[in-house]
């Protein structure tokens, strides 16, 4: 075995497959590796009785006589049992911002696209001040103080949820950046202040619903919509008690006229949920089909689904005086579907709540078919509220 000099190391071939280590005779640990395309410098010694390999650097950025320099410092560390790769794992994570940190959460995590979207729009949202920052500066001090201003400024539910999402990315990150001797970056999630403080805020449950006497002021300012796209959006979610997204992002290949039904595909439950369509809901459809060029029921910007209604809703609110989110349509739909006195089962399955833990529930057979006689109710008693404006006895 020859010494590493420029010139020897210049000759040696590059391997067709795999990798060559060629060893320094008069350094004891300090090699190169050569793979099919580079030669790299290293050093190998045992560390508190393990293998430990660094590399230096590629040849021609290093000469044989830097890397030599290099390799005596690195092998003077290792014999006193220092490991270099793992001071370079620290300084990296001593250095890590929350933004690679949620890069590679977002590449490493099995997320719906429902999930992603809304883990995007928080960190991108929420937390746009603290992209930069580097991970072990995000103190329990400033999360308790930006919680505080988060409920204050934009509600506690949006609070609530943004620090969640907040706890589960620091949660990733700890694991992330440990080192080989199990070394994280907190001791403690700094999130897990709100816990430690009590200082996590309850969201009282919301019961808003369109009451009877409101429905004909509503479904007229829906009707009067000059974006037909909103105005059949609003009225499928009343219509069906589909939430939100669900209703925003359906797809034409997941609905069937021919057999009168809709599929939703991506749930909160990830259980695909098939509605039979009342007769109003298929007329509307039908002719949303004779008119759309998009693969979306309703279509928004660029070939894309609608993502966001507010201003919408606040011309419905403007012409019908009525205050109303669209999760206030789907109480709305279970309220009116309990006045028909539809059975909880039906209103479950209509709604696609989990009956899985239900025993009684396992032994009542639930097809679409049944659905279709409810859901055909319903529509009736919201339509005669429109037309007629009576309550459903």
């Amino acid at each position: 075995m020859k010494k590493l000099t420029k010139s020897y190391v210049d000759k040696l071939p590059f391997p067709n497959k795999e990798q060559v280590f060629y060893r320094d005779p008069e350094l004891k640990g300090f090699a190169l590796r050569v793979t099919t395309g580079s030669k790299t410098y290293i050093v190998e010694t045992s560390v508190r009785g393990k293998t430990c390999r660094v590399t230096i650097g590629k040849h021609g950025v290093f000469s044989p006589d830097q890397a030599r320099v290099q390799a005596k410092k690195l092998l003077a560390d290792m014999a006193m049992g220092i490991n270099p790769n793992q001071q370079k794992q620290r300084e990296r994570a001593k250095t890590a911002t929350l933004q690679q940190a949620f890069n590679q959460f977002m590449q490493q995590r099995q997320l719906k696209p429902s999930t992603r979207y809304n883990y995007q729009n928080c960190f991108e949202s929420v937390f746009k001040s603290w992209h930069h920052k580097p991970l072990v500066e995000i103190k329990k001090v400033m999360v308790a103080h930006y919680y505080e201003q988060l409920c204050a400024e934009n509600g506690v539910a949006y609070a609530n949820l943004s620090m969640r999402f907040l706890r589960s990315l620091l949660n990733f990150a700890n694991a992330a950046y440990e080192d080989n001797e199990g070394n994280r970056l907190f001791v403690d999630n700094p999130v897990s202040v709100l816990s430690d403080k009590r200082q996590w805020r309850a969201v009282a449950r919301r019961d808003r619903v369109i009451k009877a006497e409101q429905l004909p002021a509503w479904w007229a300012a829906v009707q009067n919509l000059s974006n037909t796209t909103h105005r059949d959006y609003f009225t499928l979610l009343l219509l069906t008690g589909l939430r939100k997204r669900e209703a925003a992002t359906l797809n034409w290949k997941n609905v069937d006229l021919k057999l009168g039904t809709l599929t939703i595909v991506e749930t909160k439950n990830s259980q695909p949920h098939t509605l039979p369509l009342s007769d109003f809901l298929q007329k509307m459809l039908e002719i949303r089909q004779q008119n759309s060029r998009s693969e979306w029921v309703f279509e928004g910007r660029k070939n894309k689904p609608i993502v966001e209604s507010r201003h919408q809703i606040k011309l419905i609110e403007s012409a019908s005086n009525i205050t109303f989110s669209c999760h206030d349509l789907r109480r709305t739909f279970a309220t009116i579907a309990e006045s028909v006195d539809i059975s909880q089962y039906t209103i479950k399955r209509l709604l696609n709540h989990s009956i899985s833990q239900d025993v009684t529930a396992g032994y009542i057979v639930k097809d679409v078919e049944r659905m279709r006689i409810a859901i055909q109710q319903i529509t009736d008693c919201i339509i005669g509220h429109v037309e007629n404006a009576y309550y459903c006895d």
